[in-house]
């Protein structure tokens, strides 16, 4: 009997080591960024771009004082935002893009607070991301109501058990595609977040195009260009941004 459960033990230790690096390999192997985005990532005149620990992108002709927090969707390149990042930034924001630990923001989600801390010379901030990113950071918002001025959801929404609509004074941008996966999901979060949210929902999106990078399951089936749907987010986006906190 002790032999068998000696062995049943180091069995289970065994698939427990191997799930773990398993999974350790998976979310090292995130969805590749496309070429696009790593374009996005060279300064040019009106956007310094310092990609180190976490992705900086500065406007170059003016000193900017509310700054952007962009969470990755999980799983992805945190790279396939840097096109939304920089043209946010050379509409006169900092905007930050750190990348997650195994490409996940739920391990990371209060990273925040060491960006914020770092840039005492920004007034406001705004912080936001793209499906699981977003979803994190609402958490932050939850957790940490007086740090930030507004939330951006792309294609994302808050957990179940997060309620938004009773912070004071919080801004929301709630922006999606008709042919998300999750687009129910999304439109049945209303209930936790502020009465006056902005809500955006693009005819034709989709999951996917909210950054550069493939398609994953459930993402949906876009009948707009992605080209198209990152000019529908970046407009949405900056108007969100120019007034909030105002």
């Amino acid at each position: 009997m002790k032999t068998w459960l000696k062995r049943i033990s180091v069995g289970i230790i065994i698939i427990f080591v191997l799930a773990t690096i398993g999974f350790i390999w998976w979310g090292n192997t995130p969805l590749k960024a496309m070429p696009e985005a790593l374009t996005a990532l060279e300064s040019d005149n009106d956007v310094l771009v310092i990609a180190k620990k976490r992705m900086v992108f500065s406007p170059i002709n003016t000193s900017a004082k509310m700054g952007i927090i962009i969470y990755p969707g999980g799983h992805v390149d945190p790279r396939a935002y840097a096109p939304l990042a920089k043209e946010i930034a050379r509409n006169g924001y900092l905007v930050i893009l750190p990348p997650m630990p195994l490409n996940l923001a739920v391990f990371d989600m209060n990273v925040a607070n060491e960006i914020i801390e770092a840039k005492p010379e920004i007034e406001r901030w705004i912080i936001g991301g793209h499906s699981l990113g977003g979803a994190m950071a609402a958490e932050y918002v939850a957790a940490h109501p007086s740090k930030v001025n507004g939330l951006f959801l792309w294609a994302s929404y808050s957990a179940e058990s997060t309620d938004l609509s009773t912070i004071p004074i919080l801004e929301v941008l709630s922006i999606y595609g008709t042919e998300d996966g999750g687009v129910e999901e999304i439109r049945v979060s209303g209930d936790r977040l502020p009465k006056d949210t902005v809500w955006v929902e693009m005819e034709g999106a989709n999951h996917a195009q909210f950054g550069w990078y493939g398609i994953q399951p459930g993402d949906g089936i876009a009948t707009i260009s992605r080209e198209e749907e990152q000019v529908l987010i970046l407009k949405e986006t900056l108007a969100f941004i120019e007034t909030t906190g105002k």
